[in-house]
């Protein structure tokens, strides 16, 4: 059962731009922090961004601060990312995961359920 779905993802020349969505249809997303992190092959998994429950909050990454903005719109229970001047370092798989039940704020966040991820190419 996926308890969240990416998509947006796809290939795409550098300084283009690409607004991944992640959705759930089991529960509702403002009832938690929702982050994006990103994983190349043979890197680090990093949290790219993250959104508090009401939308009020946002936490990026020195590597895409400026670039990338995260959003979310309620009355269709999904979280954006508009990644805009994307360049080749930016490839990798994006997912998305939500907070513990009540965990509000990125800040006390552990993030529990996890999409299966959309892949971002950038062609130098």
């Amino acid at each position: 059962h996926l308890w969240l779905v990416e998509s947006g993802g796809g290939l795409v020349q550098s300084g283009g731009s690409l607004k991944l969505s992640c959705t759930a249809s089991e529960f509702i997303l403002d009832y938690y922090a929702i982050a994006w992190f990103r994983q190349a092959p043979g890197k680090e998994r990093e949290e790219v961004p993250c959104i508090s429950s009401d939308g009020g909050s946002m936490n990026y990454a020195d590597s895409v601060k400026g670039r990338f903005t995260v959003s979310r719109d309620s009355a269709k229970n999904t979280v954006f990312l508009q990644m805009n001047g994307l360049e080749p370092e930016d490839t990798a798989v994006y997912s998305c995961a939500k907070s513990r039940f009540g965990q509000r704020l990125c800040e006390d966040a552990q993030f529990v359920t996890w999409g299966q991820g959309t892949q971002v190419t950038v062609a130098s």
